[in-house]
């Protein structure tokens, strides 16, 4: 998932086309044009013994991209989902992502505040003008929303960026007396921290256990857009910053677990890297939504993890229960389903495996469950009633060992354990 970000010919990009992008899109980030094609509303992993993640915010947390205009069936790949592949290092994870496109603190303040109250809200109440197409189905969902956030362990937030906007506009094109963009960004902060103030005040009456993680603002604009302009972005980001940990203090000494990730000044000189700022667009790309998730996790969990290099004859990496499995039986995919080694995956779980020679069948036995796998067979027996598969096991020969290979979704049903498949990562995560 990480990769060296490529350098940009940075003399070969004009300063008038960036100041373009920054005037025209600068608050696209609360547009009606990037709202109608986000991803978002998941639900991922849902389990009862889960970690539950719940992400609440604007277009930053739904994980949009300009490139989801224009597709049919949009799916984001953004901070949210890749910390819920770092949860998955650790234990079952589910999480919810409630990122709202366009929301601005005041929106997110609305949000909160019904779902702790047990109301409902019209797309107008939750925030007049929301583009966001899915804004009726948020505002309907309260209840549902209500029971997620009392069940979280970890709640993160981005917001602001909408607020921001039009201040962070003014500053970069330099139309604005220092004096008067002081008092503007006064009283943009002021607004925002009686809004946040307010939502994590809901939230701590809602869930007074859940780890809460709110994130800065960075800013988009590169300095080749122009130095006095930058300094004056930067100022900006730096006073939302200041604020974001003015309030994270506040609520911590009042016992509150409120943490923030400081994401601005991950931004700082990576603008052109971790933006669609040369497509006149503010939002990250794949490399911003790594820095970003990579700054959460490790607020989060100390560190920030990801599989190993796999050999190209490798077609994926198998993780259970936070280990890699290193094994001479490489996973293999036939029509779409991946097969494995039986006595891999069982010992890495602490299962115990027999062969029935009388049936050529596998033998599992694990807390309390049993599961005989018949080789060729389409029918398995969990705990002795039999369960149909349109994919049987079967005998691979690898070298001069014969081993018994069998589907790897087949073997989670039969045991009870939680998989996932990160496409991107190419790693399928197994948790008991």
């Amino acid at each position: 998932m990480t990769g060296r970000v490529q350098a940009l010919n940075l003399r070969a990009v004009k300063k008038g086309h960036i100041l373009s992008g920054v005037m025209s899109l600068i608050l696209m980030i609360s547009g009606a044009g990037s709202a109608a094609a986000a991803a978002g509303g998941t639900v991922q992993a849902a389990s009862s013994s889960s970690y539950k993640i719940v992400a609440l915010g604007d277009s930053i947390t739904a994980g949009f991209e300009p490139a989801m205009i224009t597709q049919a069936n949009p799916k984001a790949y953004g901070y949210v989902d890749r910390l819920q592949e770092q949860g998955l290092f650790r234990g079952r994870t589910q999480t919810v992502n409630y990122g709202i496109l366009g929301l601005k603190t005041e929106g997110l303040s609305h949000y909160v505040k019904a779902i702790k109250e047990g109301r409902t809200l019209t797309p107008d109440e939750l925030q007049p003008a929301l583009a966001d197409p899915r804004a009726a189905s948020f505002g309907q969902g309260t209840a549902a929303a209500k029971t997620e956030l009392q069940g979280a362990n970890l709640i993160t937030i981005t917001i602001g960026g909408n607020d921001v906007s039009q201040v962070m506009a003014v500053a970069a094109e330099g139309g604005a007396a220092s004096s008067n963009l002081d008092a503007s960004v006064a009283q943009l902060l002021a607004n925002y921290k009686t809004n946040v103030s307010q939502t994590l005040s809901d939230l701590t009456e809602l869930n007074p256990n859940a780890q809460i993680v709110i994130a800065d603002q960075y800013q988009p604009v590169p300095k080749l857009a122009g130095a006095a302009a930058y300094e004056q972005l930067e100022k900006v980001a730096d006073a939302f910053t200041a604020s974001v940990d003015a309030l994270a203090a506040e609520f911590t000494a009042k016992g509150a677990k409120v943490k923030v990730a400081h994401v601005a000044k991950e931004f700082i000189g990576g603008e052109i890297s971790y933006t669609h700022i040369l497509e006149k667009d503010i939002h990250p790309n794949q490399f911003g939504y790594e820095v970003i998730a990579k700054v959460f996790a490790k607020e989060i969990w100390g560190e920030y993890l990801q599989p190993s290099t796999r050999s190209s004859d490798v077609p994926l990496t198998i993780i259970v229960k936070g280990k890699e499995i290193s094994s001479p039986y490489k996973p293999v995919v036939k029509n779409g389903q991946t097969f494995v080694a039986i006595k891999d995956i069982v010992s890495a779980i602490g299962a115990q495996t027999a062969w029935d020679n009388r049936t050529s069948s596998a033998v599992i036995t694990s807390g309390g469950r049993k599961v005989v796998i018949p080789v060729g067979s389409k029918t398995i027996k969990v705990d002795g009633k039999n369960v149909a598969t349109a994919s049987p096991a079967y005998l691979n020969k690898i070298g001069k060992e014969t081993k018994t290979y069998v589907p790897l979704a087949l073997l989670a049903q039969g045991l009870g354990l939680d998989v996932q498949y990160s496409s991107h990562l190419k790693v399928v995560f197994i948790n008991p």
